[in-house]
């Protein structure tokens, strides 16, 4: 394999060779070659600079899919400062509680602030916080040198980013990764399929999310090709996209992957120039493959992943030019990625045979590289997560004979909708927050468009008198929309076992039939 750059300041330095004027980066207001995108990267770092922030300060980004984000983003890497992606569709106080876990001195904003914020709730927009709106980071750009950064030579091993998961205790922890985690993953891709300058990779995810800094603007320059960053998630606003860039790879979650198989004004000469289409973030229905292989004449490539790793773990084989089928393998999740190793780990934490069911672990297939830095700040969960250099991911599958990942089930009990994340503890957190909530469960109830839809079981205080409605405004003061149960249901009592604990198998019944909900 071609060789990882040192670090995020040298990803571009083989396209500045051979093609500084071919287009690096495509937005909706901007088309930049690797020359300008290199050059505003220095400017970046200048700035972020100049507004305090020094190699290991935490840099919060709230922004849209746009240039700024990018270059703000490599600005960041060059000081050897630490990413932390902030998603615009979180509530204010999800918000204040990321800017506070991290610490971050510097937050990017498309706004002038972070709504809700302004008397300082949880430390998150208090002196120790220096809010920059986008208009204020591009005056600075503008304004700073062009001249190459070179007040640090950043460590590729040191903390370089920051990708905020959840899981059991209902509060968001941070993955930790360093500059080289963050650019292996899109090496291995480069050169396990083959990538080079005629790439054109759409992604229509945040940028804000880490993982998308891996697969999108750190994968694409190793290939010397083309990032194609979009503002858009509709079915028509994807097609137009990659129909007017002639995108050549373009990743999305089943739900537009439904939307875009079912919608009359998407036509199948819209998406010709594509030659992989993947998907990731949920389960895809098979029945949503089908419909989008028979209606564009392009398989859909599954894959898994996960924050921890990051981004990418195991991939669909790339089929040729629409010439014929992928190896897919229904209910498959395609093949491990060469720099990393998955076993199936029984309850005794053994090994167990091929097609056995168990515990997915991954371990890195170079001993001197390790998935994850760790939780930010919490030893404790990083020592039960990471375990001798193997992560457990929580998550149950098998891998069959001829080498394919199954993912089977979750036992973090992830609800994963539309692609999004939803962490059950979260959202019963939230939810037990509200006078009259005596306690709740929250779970995912099977979708054909979204993959899954988030449901709650609600135990109401004796003799309250709460409706749905008001749950869900309360709700939408404290989460993401998309994280606000669209099935509840009340009950007398949460079904629990002899030591107090939820019986999760038994909150389907209660629910009823979710699919009579509007």
């Amino acid at each position: 394999m071609r060789a990882v750059p040192r670090n995020v300041a040298r990803v571009f330095d083989r396209a500045l060779e051979e093609r500084p004027d071919a287009e690096a980066l495509v937005t909706r207001s901007a088309r930049l070659s690797y020359a300008r995108l290199d050059e505003l990267a220095h400017r970046a770092a200048h700035a972020l600079a100049a507004l305090g922030v020094a190699r290991g300060d935490r840099v919060g980004a709230c922004l849209p899919n746009e240039s700024d984000v990018v270059v703000a983003f490599h600005g960041t890497m060059r000081l050897g400062a630490v990413w932390v992606g902030i998603n615009q569709a979180l509530a204010p106080p999800e918000r204040r509680h990321l800017l506070a876990d991290c610490g971050a001195r510097v937050l990017l904003t498309g706004e002038g602030g972070v709504p809700g914020a302004a008397d300082g709730a949880d430390g998150a927009d208090g002196p120790d916080v220096r809010v920059v709106t986008v208009d204020e980071l591009r005056a600075a750009i503008a304004a700073a040198p062009a001249t190459a950064w070179a007040g640090v030579d950043p460590d590729p091993f040191a903390p370089a980013g920051i990708a905020y998961t959840s899981g059991t205790t209902g509060h968001p922890k941070g993955a930790v990764h360093s500059q080289h985690n963050l650019l292996l993953p899109g090496a291995v891709l480069v050169e396990s399929r083959r990538y080079g300058p005629g790439l054109r990779k759409g992604d229509c995810f945040p940028f804000t999310i880490l993982n998308m800094a891996v697969l999108t603007t750190l994968l694409v320059s190793q290939a010397r090709g083309t990032s194609i960053v979009m503002d858009r998630i509709d079915a028509e606003g994807v097609a137009e996209w990659i129909r007017n860039e002639r995108i050549t790879t373009w990743n999305g979650p089943p739900a537009l992957l439904h939307s875009l198989a079912g919608h009359a004004a998407v036509h199948p000469e819209d998406l010709a120039s594509l030659d992989e289409v993947w998907t990731g973030g949920a389960d895809c229905p098979e029945a949503i493959r089908q419909a989008f292989g028979e209606r564009f004449g392009l398989p859909v490539l599954a894959t898994y992943g996960l924050t921890e790793a990051p981004t990418v773990v195991a991939i669909d084989d790339r089929p040729g030019r629409r010439s014929g089928p992928s190896d897919h393998r229904p209910g498959g999740s395609g093949r491990v990625l060469p720099h990393l190793r998955v076993r199936i780990a029984g309850v005794d934490g053994t090994t167990v045979a091929p097609g056995e069911r168990g515990q997915i672990c991954v371990s890195a297939a170079d001993d001197r590289y390790r998935p994850f830095l760790g939780y930010w700040e919490r030893p404790e969960a990083t020592a039960a997560t990471l375990l001798d250099g193997e992560l457990r991911t929580g998550d149950v599958g098998f891998i069959d004979e001829a080498g394919h990942l199954h993912v089977v089930d979750r036992l973090s009990l992830v609800i994963i909708r539309g692609g999004a994340n939803v962490y059950p503890a979260e959202v019963e957190r939230v939810l037990a927050s509200i006078d009259g909530v005596e306690a709740a469960a929250v779970l995912g109830v099977p979708d054909e468009r979204l993959g899954e839809r988030v449901a709650a079981v609600v135990q109401l205080g004796a003799g309250v008198d709460v409706d749905e409605a008001h749950l869900r405004d309360r709700l939408l003061g404290q989460l993401a929309r998309y994280k606000v149960p669209e099935v509840i249901r009340f009950v007398d009592r949460l079904p629990r076992n002899a030591m107090g604990k939820v019986v999760r198998t038994e909150l389907p019944a209660l629910l009823g039939s979710p699919t009579d909900d509007p």
